[in-house]
């Protein structure tokens, strides 16, 4: 088992940053890649953002290319999110997911949230104008 804590999120204006954390913890061997997700009221739950345990390697959705960065720590069991220049279509609430995949793994699956099978609780990001 996996488990994960969110924090970080808050209520911030159109163009400023925030950054989100996952605390990591139980079998942190189970799984080798680690996603943050948003989900907006009405709609489906998309990555924003991906890392592979093993190297730090990161993989965005084009939309988030150059805004937000994840990156995880030395003993790999925080993963952070910087989000800047955010933008109101960037509100909801963001998860934190752990899975495993294996096979071939391309960069559209490692975005799939279904490929992701521990989450955390979430944290809501509010961004007004």
């Amino acid at each position: 088992q996996v488990q994960l804590v969110e924090s970080g999120g808050g209520s911030v204006q159109a163009g400023g940053s925030l950054r989100l954390s996952c605390e990591i913890s139980g079998d942190i061997l189970s799984y080798n890649y680690v996603g943050w997700f948003r989900q907006a009221p009405g709609k489906e739950r998309e990555a924003v953002a991906v890392v592979a345990r093993r190297d730090g390697r990161a993989y965005y959705p084009d939309s988030k290319k150059g805004r937000f960065t994840v990156s995880q720590d030395a003993a790999k069991t925080t993963v952070s999110l910087q989000m800047d220049r955010l933008q109101q279509e960037d509100s909801g609430i963001y998860y934190c997911a752990a899975g495993t995949l294996t096979g071939g793994i391309t960069t559209s699956r490692r975005l799939r949230p279904g490929e992701y099978h521990y989450w955390g609780q979430g944290t809501q990001v509010t961004v007004s104008s």
